[in-house]
């Protein structure tokens, strides 16, 4: 049974970025950014360190200040606002929680250092540190301190302190990218339910993919401070807007081929491929390992390889294989154990795969 709060909380939020800039010296962390969520929406800012995900983050936070446009929560303008005056929850990687207070006094914090005239009676203080400390399942553990406590446990501390407030927005920065992958895999679980059991808005910021990919309504993939695509997980993955999207969601495979009079050429063979050639001349052909299977040598249209291991995962079986002395070896994924041994040349047929200009 989900806890019934006992003070009246407010309704989740929209948020809108229009057109932010912001440089570190010469550096562009982010250029000219554009992005919505709605609310109660769970967005996911997903790219690989320096992409700008977590100056993005901090500027809604109010942590950090544009150089140019405008950070909008339900159509007003709070650019120029402070953290402690956007009303959000905010939760960094590493907890940052007070080692001399006791788990309860953490949870309380926010409340405590409340303008006077916003303050809450400290009974009603304890009241709803206890209710949070419910909320994130760690009730009995108020009078420990943060180091008698598992990584897991601190980032749920972490997490009902961000709550205490009564956040209309909760941003959260790879708050689990301290912890180990079991653990991540059942709090990333929490974390959902308890974003939909508390009706909030919140954007999360992580390089993991995969973590985004469960998580979110939507994915916001970025690249060197500038947005490549947003767009549902499913999308994401299965119909990438970039080359570099396709390359960093999901594991994949490319290959520099020639686009000859509507044939896809690789080391001068044409590929029959499931694809709509783009214009003449260079190209990057992009597939996912589970596109492709094994045919047997020589097969009309397949891309030749000779096979260099084979790796047993459970049910399937991953394949690298040598194509025409390129590097990095490509990888197809079969189900099963029976395949051919290393050394074996064989052909690959592609049953999905997309071209981008090279």
């Amino acid at each position: 049974m989900a806890l019934r709060l006992s003070w009246k909380r407010q309704g989740a939020l929209s948020i809108r970025v229009d057109n932010v800039v912001k440089r570190f010296g010469t550096f562009a962390a982010l250029n000219g950014v554009s992005l919505e969520a709605e609310p109660g929406e769970f967005l996911a800012l997903l790219g690989p360190s320096g992409s700008g995900k977590t100056t993005l983050l901090r500027i809604m936070a109010g942590l950090e200040f544009p150089d140019s446009g405008a950070v909008l929560f339900e159509g007003r303008d709070v650019t120029g606002l402070g953290v402690r005056d956007r009303r959000i929850g905010f939760v960094f990687q590493h907890y940052a929680l007070f080692p001399h207070m006791n788990v309860a006094d953490n949870v309380a914090f926010g409340l405590t250092v409340k303008r006077r005239r916003e303050r809450p009676k400290r009974a009603e203080i304890e009241r709803r540190s206890q209710e949070l400390l419910e909320l994130v399942q760690l009730g009995e553990l108020g009078r420990r301190y943060p180091a008698q406590l598992s990584g897991g446990q601190r980032q749920r501390v972490a997490l009902a302190r961000a709550l205490a407030v009564d956040p209309k927005l909760l941003l959260l920065d790879e708050p689990f990218g301290a912890l180990d992958a079991k653990v991540r895999k059942e709090l990333r679980r929490w974390l959902r339910d308890l974003h939909d059991r508390m009706g909030l808005t919140s954007v999360f910021v992580t390089h993991d993919q995969e973590e985004a990919l469960e998580l979110a309504d939507r994915v916001v993939v970025m690249d060197r401070g500038l947005i490549e695509q947003v767009a549902g997980p499913q999308q994401i993955y299965d119909d990438p807007a970039s080359a570099f999207v396709y390359d960093f969601v999901g594991d994949s495979n490319r290959l520099p081929v020639t686009v000859d009079e509507g044939r896809v050429m690789f080391d001068g063979q044409a590929l029959d491929l499931p694809v709509e050639p783009g214009p003449d001349g260079p190209a990057l052909l992009y597939f996912r390992p589970h596109d492709a299977t094994l045919v047997d040598e020589g097969a009309a249209g397949a891309l030749p390889m000779q096979i260099a291991q084979a790796i047993h995962l459970g049910g399937v079986t991953r394949i690298e294989g040598k194509v025409a002395g390129l590097e990095p070896l490509i990888d197809v994924r079969i189900g099963g154990r029976n395949v051919p041994p290393a050394g074996r040349s064989v052909g690959v047929r592609l049953r999905r795969a997309r071209l981008f200009p090279a």
